[in-house]
């Protein structure tokens, strides 16, 4: 049986844990996006200025550290204004 390609994939919602309430998703959100970009560029802004080196994770950590400590802060104040920015171009969800 072939499964539907146009049904969104979702994440196994049967967990272990407690999950927290819906109104945390304007912090949990931007703790993952600002948590993932800031380890995606400091890894290639490191290995592009020091090369492949033998302590490059060591040094990629502290880099992606400071990153990610103005990584968050940033995209809480940002995103809203980027949502707002966005909607000039883009058609909000009807209700």
């Amino acid at each position: 049986m072939m499964s539907n390609p146009k049904k969104p994939v979702m994440l196994n919602s049967s967990s272990t844990f407690k999950k927290l309430p819906a109104r945390y998703m304007a912090v949990v959100m931007p703790l993952i996006l600002s948590s993932m970009m800031s380890a995606i560029v400091s890894l290639i802004s490191t290995v592009k200025s020091l090369g492949l080196q033998p302590d490059l994770l060591g040094i990629w950590l502290g880099a992606w550290l400071i990153s990610w400590i103005v990584a968050f802060p940033t995209v809480l104040i940002v995103l809203p204004i980027a949502r707002r920015f966005a909607l000039l171009f883009v058609q909000p969800p009807q209700p």
